[in-house]
């Protein structure tokens, strides 16, 4: 049997029979680097980037140790983010279904603090949550971690890049120095490698392949004057015309400028930084994921955490000065067996940049100018899908087949007409072929979902 199958792994038949019901037929690099130390109880520096199945990795591991008799929280997984906090509590919950009784808890900022206390109160086994809510838990003493085996530290590189390093060492503290510690982190600087020294014991480095197979993405480097910079990005969107692009800016006021720049000349733009609030950052995501805008605009700390299955381009409006950032920000195209292509804006004082790629790769750098790309003044980009916004989630029992079956049933939609459903607790968000809109509309304005009247309203 191979090494990559998850047959060799000493994990029970329950939690291997579940693994098979949920289609892993055998383990990426990244689990199979992982899973044998952390099943040995090892703490574990594992270096890898969004994509890679970690979350399976240390998920698989931490559910091995479960006691589902005992009420008290085992697992503590910090996520930066609450966007990354509910899929990894969503995968959690798939990979525990082999467990009877087993309860996750999501506190994440953001949230009403009263239902996170009741929840705890009647005892979890798995915390899932963002550190600044966690810590408020265990400041007000509604978390206890004296029982906890295992700590998850999910994206550590950036839970530091938002200022959350004394909050993540306050939380440490609040945990049994008998425990077992798994750091995963895309990238591996200087701030990280000081973290695990001071939170691990004897831990184990696992690093997976951040970079592509060659020929997987195309990267190209365009020359330009400092003024011609935004000439050549609508350049590129002409030249290239994909269909969808994820740009990359340093500031949060220059993805406002360069969205509102995109979307002054037809290309439908929006921006992801950190001045937007939860609501607002939600809606950004949904409908760059549900094909209702096509271009993102954001900064690295705004982007991390983000799995776009089919991403065509990755454009840098300006390069990063640490090229294992540049590699990282890339490698978001060419998923999935597709191919990707990447295209870097550059000046003359830029080439150390050029050069550190280069070294780092180890493979130059095919560099072009502006004046090679071709310009179509008629070219606009708008997306093939809106998005509806429903005044019902999660909380209301409202699940993605029934906003499907009222669609398609009496409002009278086909089912390609009807893409990506979103529900999260209060609010739900669905994404509607264009021209089928005002039917979609005139239907939930007047139709009811799931045997009640909904209040719904086209997000722009």
């Amino acid at each position: 049997m191979s090494d990559e199958s998850f047959t060799t792994l000493p994990i029970s038949r329950a939690a291997m029979a579940n693994l098979a019901t949920l289609g892993y037929k055998k383990m990426t690099p990244v689990q199979a680097q992982s899973l044998p130390l952390i099943l040995k109880g090892r703490d574990l520096i594992a270096q890898a980037k969004t994509g890679s199945g970690k979350t399976a990795a240390f998920g698989i591991g931490l559910l091995e140790k479960i006691n589902p008799r005992f009420f008290g929280v085992q697992a503590l997984v910090l996520c930066p983010t609450r966007e990354l906090a509910d899929q990894v509590g969503k995968e959690l919950r798939r990979l525990a279904r082999s467990i009877p009784n087993i309860k996750l808890v999501l506190l994440c900022g953001g949230k009403p603090f009263g239902p996170q206390k009741g929840s705890l109160a009647y005892g979890a086994h798995i915390v899932v949550g963002t550190p600044g809510r966690i810590q408020d838990h265990l400041r007000k003493e509604t978390l206890e971690l004296k029982g906890m085996k295992t700590l998850v530290l999910d994206e550590a590189d950036r839970m530091l890049d938002m200022g959350f390093i004394d909050v993540v060492k306050d939380i440490i503290r609040h945990a049994p120095r008998a425990r077992q510690t798994l750091l995963f982190s895309a990238t591996y600087p200087e701030k990280i490698k000081r973290l695990c020294r001071s939170v691990q014991r004897d831990p184990v480095t696992v690093t997976v392949e951040v970079e592509h197979d060659p020929g997987v993405i195309q990267q190209l480097f365009y020359e330009v004057k400092k003024h011609e910079r935004n000439n050549t990005l609508l350049a590129l969107f002409e030249h290239y015309q994909p269909r969808n692009a994820l740009v990359f800016c340093h500031t949060k006021k220059q993805c406002d400028v360069v969205a509102r720049l995109l979307r002054d000349h037809r290309v439908e733009a929006l921006a992801l930084h950190g001045d937007l609030d939860q609501r607002q950052r939600d809606q950004v995501l949904v409908r760059f994921s549900n094909d209702s805008c096509p271009v993102l605009v954001a900064t690295d700390v705004a982007a991390r955490g983000l799995d776009i299955k089919s991403l065509e381009v990755v454009i840098n409006y300006e390069l990063t000065r640490d090229p294992e950032v540049y590699v990282h920000r890339i490698g978001r195209t060419g998923r999935a067996g597709e191919k990707g292509l990447a295209l870097s804006i550059f000046t003359i004082s830029d080439q150390q940049r050029i050069r550190e790629i280069e070294i780092y790769q180890d493979k130059p750098c095919i560099c072009d100018t502006y004046a090679s790309l071709d310009r179509d003044p008629d070219f606009s980009l708008r997306p093939p899908m809106v998005t509806i916004q429903i005044a019902a989630g999660r909380k209301n029992k409202l699940r993605p087949g029934d906003l499907l079956g009222a669609l398609t049933g009496e409002a009278g939609l086909a089912g390609s007409q009807v893409g990506k459903i979103d529900i999260f607790d209060m609010t739900s968000y669905v994404a509607i072929e264009r021209t089928a809109l005002r039917q979609a509309l005139n239907y939930l304005s007047s139709g009811k979902v799931k045997g009640r009247n909904v209040r719904a309203r086209k997000v722009s």
